[in-house]
């Protein structure tokens, strides 16, 4: 009787009392895990625009750090307490070219293959939807940084490490958003298929139409994808998103409006199809207008900073839409006050410090 007790507080032990560093990744929403991700991602901001200054993460260590690639891009592989690898891709880095890789914002299929340079396709899949679209320019960024990511990914599972993190903050957040999806639906045999995924996207753009958030929140259901957000940040407002009764399922009333117009009398016929040809024609044209300047416009840009890339296959789409599931980090009293507006700095509710006071005021961990 004696032993089977000890043997059973042992066990409570082990389960209960070691710290929350050692434990197995668990789904849901953890304020002190995004509080290490967020001291991690900040260790690798080499921005020039931006003071950081945190505290380094705890029991964790650095093991790899990518070479610069696409259109300035790059990736952290961290190993906390030995048991979870943490995937930290960084954000736009002030260089031209990374702001390029913002505004290329073009639609593209969320499945398809992208024409790196003369040895090199880039075949992708990213939702399961053949109406689902996302952004070039994260999708170029993705696809420099996806073999090297896939490559470790493999290494580290054969080390023992099933459990992994992919934490971007920013452009880096747009980028974990599609990189989490091209790992789900990954064509490779030897890909490990028992690992655990986690994803933190931090202040985030919005990666794609709805078709894609749908997919995503699918894929990551249970409290496996989270997408954290100031309210008082603009960058999760972006890209510009427009609606158009194209972007509807294929059910939809506004498929056969002339149709049901016919049964109404002459003059609200008229009235009605003549104000309803307005809208829809005027915002089908700025969707067009959009994918015209932000896309092939913004390749011709992009070309000359990826050699040999070619122009992929937009759509005439640009309705972005957030993914993920929401942790909004709401002001406080008092936080205007500590990030205040001066009218020029327009990236105050954007930087790691704003979000690490935020996470610290709504979930009450120790300063």
């Amino acid at each position: 009787m004696f032993t089977r007790l000890l043997i059973a507080g042992i066990c409570a032990w082990l389960f209960y009392g070691m710290p929350a560093t050692a434990q197995k990744l668990r789904p849901g929403f953890d304020p002190k895990e995004y509080e290490q991700l967020l001291r991690i991602t900040a260790l690798q901001a080499d921005t020039p625009w931006t003071k950081v200054v945190v505290p380094h993460p705890e029991n964790c260590r650095l093991v790899y750090r990518s070479p610069v690639t696409g259109m300035e891009n790059r990736w952290d592989l961290w190993l906390w307490s030995d048991e979870t690898a943490i995937i930290s891709i960084r954000g736009t880095n002030g260089t031209a070219a990374s702001w390029l890789e913002n505004f290329y914002a073009g639609m593209i299929p969320a499945t398809g293959a992208l024409h790196l340079n003369d040895s090199t396709d880039f075949h992708y899949k990213l939702a399961k939807d053949s109406g689902a679209y996302v952004h070039a320019g994260w999708t170029l960024g993705m696809a420099s940084l996806a073999p090297d990511i896939v490559a470790h990914i493999k290494e580290y599972y054969r080390k023992g490490i099933h459990a992994f993190i992919i934490m971007g903050h920013s452009q880096g957040g747009a980028i974990a958003f599609l990189l989490r999806s091209y790992l789900q639906y990954l064509d490779d045999s030897a890909f490990p298929k028992d690992i655990v995924i986690k994803t933190y996207c931090s202040a985030a753009p919005k990666p794609g139409n709805l078709n894609y958030a749908y997919d995503y929140d699918f894929i990551t259901r249970g409290g496996w994808g989270f997408r954290v957000i100031n309210p008082r940040d603009w960058v999760p407002e972006t890209p510009f998103s427009l609606q158009t009764t194209n972007d509807y399922p294929a059910v939809n009333p506004f498929r056969n409006v002339k149709k049901a117009l016919r049964k109404q009398k002459f003059f609200i016929r008229l009235a009605v199809s003549y104000m309803y040809g307005r809208l829809d024609r005027s915002t089908k044209r700025a969707s067009r207008r959009m994918q015209r300047i932000l896309g092939k416009m913004a390749y011709k840009q992009v070309r000359k900073t990826v050699k040999g890339y070619a122009r992929p296959d937009f759509v005439n789409s640009h309705n972005y839409m957030p993914a993920g599931t929401p942790v909004i980090l709401y002001p406080q009293p008092g936080y205007d006050e500590k990030f205040p507006f001066d009218g020029k700095n327009m990236f105050v509710h954007h930087m790691f410090a704003p979000y690490v006071y935020l996470l610290k005021q709504n979930y009450k961990l120790d300063e």
